[in-house]
């Protein structure tokens, strides 16, 4: 009962990570001769487990005590960005002044690695996380990676997570890419047996000059739970094959494969697919993924990108929780009517996330997914445009291939049809527009056991703020325009369903993680 007296202590005192590393230090330095200086070892190091590596290096100056304890830490994220400053963001085009902050952060991560890792007892404590992020300059990355590869030799450590970083991230030319792809392959050539016990690889902006080094990373990552690419691809387009008997999670956002083919991925649960740019068709195949339970896919469709029938693309699959992301920009789902053959692909769908569909648009082709989907309970939409990063200009859509309709036109076969299982529909950026009334109406009298409505008001976007909005924003303010716009939307319809307009400034946690996100 003591013992757990002090931990709900240990609880109260440090019970989030720290934001700034001077609140976290002048928490303990104030503690330190009183309550939480007489917990035991155990719980101490419990409370740095939470804290940032910046603040756990710190605390070694309270006491003879507090500096044994980083060498008991079962958790070691070090990260190169920490060691960036934080209070101005250097751009890309200062590329100079950003290398010196850059070798700096790199060598105090090469510094850090090594120092929490020669301290540890061998025979101690298991390392459940050992997580390093750097940038891929000079010899920073091989250091780094043999400390690592080292201690997986001699500590039992469970986690070993790599971030890849490079010095451009936003104005990544393909010299740049290549150049990057270059470091890389060296770094990986030479840090192989730390590259064979890693759990998760991060890599972005990489060109590879040969086709088989990204096949390398698979075969010698056999221990990897999770993989991401961020604009990366070969000089030769290929088709990317997966083969992994340890893969849960995958991440391919903006990359430029000829085809991506999950060929054998039987542990795989999540996917993210994000934009297909360069490729008319999506340039993915759902092989023998049968525990894939999340999806993810979005793209910025133009006139040349042809429809995707989900029903084609995800016949071997149980997907439950789908997200699907438009940019502001053309549909690029194709509703269908399904056959019976077809509809087991949507029978285990059970949340169903639509991100930034154009505004305008009439917005019947969802009920495809209800009719298609007997299962779903919970949907929701985010209908908006985001003047901030959409193409404006008509010569320049044109020229881009933009398209001046972006919606899509679909008709029920069923004229009565009715859903079971759907208890909660919430929109975000919702106007008292007919479309959007009469779509939320339309849900309403089918899914007969719906409990919540919940329609927000416009998202704030920071870059958008100071922007001029397509058109005025009409979302229902007072109470008064609430009552008519519910009663617009109910009519006589029979449905027991409760109507909530909330504001974005408080939206409720279980909505928080279905706000888009690069999407």
């Amino acid at each position: 009962m003591a013992r757990t007296s002090r931990r709900r202590q240990a609880a109260k005192l440090m019970g989030k990570p720290s934001v700034k590393a001077e609140s976290s230090l002048d928490k303990l330095k104030g503690n330190e001769d009183g309550r939480i200086s007489k917990l035991p070892n155990d719980i101490l190091v419990n409370i740095l487990d939470r804290l940032d590596f910046r603040d756990v290096t710190r605390t070694s100056v309270l006491s003879r005590r507090w500096s044994q304890l980083p060498a008991k830490l079962s958790r070691l994220k070090i990260s190169a960005r920490d060691f960036m400053p934080s209070e101005t963001s250097i751009s890309d085009d200062e590329l100079d002044e950003k290398l010196v902050r850059i070798n700096a952060a790199n060598a105090a991560v090469v510094k850090a690695t090594k120092s929490m890792l020669a301290h540890r007892d061998p025979g101690g404590c298991t390392i459940r996380l050992l997580s390093t992020a750097f940038y891929l300059r000079d010899d920073a990355p091989i250091s780094i990676g043999h400390t690592v590869g080292n201690a997986m030799a001699t500590h039992k450590v469970e986690k070993a997570e790599f971030t890849v970083l490079t010095e451009k991230e936003h104005k990544v030319i393909p010299d740049d890419a290549l150049n990057f792809g270059a470091r890389f392959v060296s770094f990986f050539n030479e840090c192989l047996n730390a590259f064979a016990g890693l759990t998760r690889l991060d890599l972005a902006n990489l060109r590879f000059v040969k086709s088989d080094y990204v096949s390398s990373i698979l075969v010698t990552c056999k221990q990897l739970h999770y993989l991401g690419f961020h604009n990366c691809d070969t000089s030769d387009w290929i088709t990317l094959q997966v083969e992994h008997a340890q893969l849960s999670e995958l991440s391919i956002v903006d990359c430029r494969f000829d085809m991506v083919e999950l060929t054998w991925v039987p542990k795989l649960t999540w996917l993210a697919f994000l934009f297909w740019r360069s490729s008319q068709e999506l340039p993915l195949s759902l092989g023998y993924v049968p525990l894939l339970g999340v999806l993810r896919l979005s793209n910025l469709a133009r006139t040349m990108h042809k429809m995707v029938k989900l029903s084609t693309l995800l016949h071997e699959t149980s997907v439950r929780d789908m997200t699907l992301g438009f940019k502001c920009e053309k549909i690029w789902v194709q509703p269908e009517c399904l056959t019976r053959r077809q509809a087991y692909v949507f029978q285990q769908l059970r949340i169903l996330n639509l991100l930034n569909i154009p505004e305008g648009y009439d917005l019947t082709w969802t009920m495809f997914f209800l009719e298609a989907a007997p299962s779903l309970e919970e949907l929701y939409m985010t209908v908006i445009d985001h003047p901030c990063e959409m193409i404006m200009d008509e010569e320049k859509r044109r020229k881009g291939y933009y398209c001046d309709n972006k919606g899509v036109e679909w008709e029920s076969s069923s004229s009565n049809f009715k859903h079971q299982r759907l208890t909660k529909l919430t929109i975000f950026c919702f106007q008292s527009e007919n479309y959007m009334m009469s779509h939320v109406r339309r849900v309403m009298e089918a899914a007969v056991n719906l409990e919540d409505v919940y329609l927000y008001d416009r998202l704030t976007c920071s870059r958008c703020r100071d922007v001029e909005p397509l058109k005025p924003i009409r979302f229902p303010e007072a109470s008064r325009q609430r009552c008519w716009v519910e009663k617009q939307i109910r009519g006589d319809i029979e449905s027991l369903a409760t109507v909530h307009f909330l504001a974005t400034d408080v939206i409720r946690d279980d909505h928080l993680a279905r706000i888009p996100r690069g999407y």
